[in-house]
């Protein structure tokens, strides 16, 4: 394994220090909370002269995701950043950028979306770019997330396609943790140099981007898009196999925690996954089997690994930090159900929405839900979808 350093980083911090490694062409940004600290931090890296990125302060989130598909197409290494309404006003490009084909590496700050104006956590804006085309990777502190961003960069150009790191607003985002990091040349190494296959400024071999695509050809290569995202799934593996070869910590599609025995078990992403994991320990202390599953791939879902993983348990709680406006359940939980049901597993399936806005989770209220599934095990009829910590 290669040699880590260990530094007291908040997740913003831990992903510019990723980029300062990573020494991208191009990043265009435009400050946004709580993702701001980010491309700053990385703006002073680039008038320290620490790395070598042309740096493009732009005028809104919308011109960022546009400067970058330019930077991207042109064969540069790109990366950005951005949180909520940012994410919403890159919207429009993200499509583009997917359509496209282009490795771009985005972090963002989980942030509710207005309105009511909410600048804390919740995962609604992620959610609601799930079907734009990127690959989308869930961090639960700041140690995953600067792996996260090491790893997306070699990810989306072996797939050539853009991918999303995720953090959680404040929670990981603002909060100082005991992160390892490797040298600067063992991640120089791991994302090695950058050679498009194709690219608008090689003169020696042209290419049209952007071409008009009607019903002649559209939907032949929004096909060849959807088997791309398919293919990208065994890059994902090889690509966390790699990185735990070289840094100790292996990543996949999903964690298991105490999972293997349970007979119940909580489905949840980002940072609550940690408190979850608190609460398992204190149950399994009283003899309790339950377990957690901590999603780290949103997209593309991995249905068919989930399931299996999910197989044996008599009852599962699904813990969605947003909602589906009104869909029969939240936007994880209908995938794990779609995901059990394709797999023909009926099993009981508890839907929780929580946090919205930023509101705390309490290790009281995680577990209520433990102790729900165990009454769901033994037949009490429990409601679909309960919305925790939202005073009635």
């Amino acid at each position: 394994m290669a040699k880590s350093n260990i530094l007291a980083r908040t997740g913003n911090e831990a992903m510019a220090e990723a980029m300062r490694q990573i020494n991208p062409d191009v990043v265009a940004a435009y400050p946004i909370t709580p993702a701001t600290e980010i491309v700053q931090i990385f703006a002073s890296y680039v008038a320290d002269g620490l790395v070598d990125t042309e740096f493009v302060p732009v005028e809104s989130e919308h011109s960022a995701m546009s400067a970058c598909i330019g930077s991207a197409a042109a064969g540069g290494r790109t990366m950005t950043g951005t949180s909520s309404q940012g994410l919403a006003l890159m919207a429009e490009m993200l499509y583009i950028a997917a359509g496209l084909r282009l490795p771009i590496v985005l972090a963002d700050v989980n942030r509710a979306l207005s309105s009511p104006i909410n600048i804390h956590c919740d995962h609604s804006d992620t959610m609601m770019v799930k079907e734009a085309g990127w690959i989308q990777i869930f961090s639960e502190n700041a140690q995953e997330a600067y792996d996260n961003m090491v790893q997306a960069v070699k990810i989306a150009e072996k797939a050539r396609i853009p991918v999303v790191v995720t953090t959680d607003g404040f929670i990981i985002s603002h909060g100082m943790e005991r992160i390892e990091i490797l040298d600067d040349k063992d991640v120089k190494d791991f994302v090695g140099q950058y050679k498009p296959e194709n690219y608008l400024l090689n003169l020696d071999k042209p290419i049209t981007v952007g071409a008009l695509d009607f019903t002649d050809y559209y939907f032949e290569h929004k096909r060849q898009q959807i088997e791309a995202i398919k293919d990208s799934m065994p890059v994902i593996l090889d690509v966390g196999k790699e990185f735990g070869n070289k840094s100790g910590r292996s990543y996949g599609f999903f964690e298991k925690y105490k999972l293997d025995d349970a007979d119940c078990a909580i489905v949840v992403m980002g940072s609550t996954a940690g408190t979850t994991k608190v609460v398992v320990d204190n149950l399994r202390a009283k003899g309790l089997k339950v377990g957690l599953l901590k999603p780290r791939v949103f997209r593309p879902f991995p249905k068919a690994e989930l399931a299996d993983a999910l197989k044996n348990l008599k009852a599962i709680a699904v813990m969605d930090r947003s909602d589906s406006g009104n869909a029969q359940e939240g936007p994880l939980c209908l995938e794990i159900k779609a995901a059990l049901y394709d797999a023909n597993l009926s099993k009981a399936l508890l839907n929780y929405i929580y946090g919205l806005g930023g509101r705390d989770i309490k290790i009281e209220e995680i577990e209520k839900i433990y102790t729900d599934l165990g009454e769901a095990i033994k037949g009490s009829k429990k409601p679909k979808i309960t919305y925790i910590g939202v005073r009635e």
